[in-house]
């Protein structure tokens, strides 16, 4: 029986060139590592994000692709990319999932753990 999954990581920096701080608006840079960690050929077709500032309002992205791409990965195989988000407060958080579907049309989802949107030089 098939096992399809995939596994992801996260690492945030913060966008100083996209932070307009008198707008109070704050970016931050992620880079997502997705490993077909199952047994199956898969591919992913598409993002839903939620976004939260430390004041609770959320932003919801959903769409097809990630930056433009519906990467298909074979079992071991590795996809990387970047993108950004804007928030109103210097810390946040996201979350999310990956719709993700086999060789054989077998649908499934991969959860991406909530991460923190922040400056490591604002935390110490």
């Amino acid at each position: 029986m098939a096992n399809p999954r995939f596994s992801c990581s996260v690492t945030v920096q913060a966008l100083p060139e996209q932070t307009h701080l008198e707008q109070g608006l704050y970016a931050f840079s992620y880079t997502i590592s997705i490993e077909n960690t199952g047994d199956v050929l898969s591919q992913l077709i598409g993002r839903h994000w939620e976004i939260t500032d430390a004041r609770g309002q959320v932003q919801t992205v959903d769409g097809l692709a990630v930056v433009g791409h519906q990467p298909v990965l074979a079992p071991g195989q590795t996809f990387q990319y970047s993108s950004w988000a804007q928030i109103s407060t210097p810390q946040g958080t996201m979350r999310g999932r990956f719709l993700c579907v086999t060789e054989a049309c077998e649908v499934f989802y991969t959860d991406v753990p909530e991460f923190l949107l922040a400056d490591s030089a604002s935390l110490h």
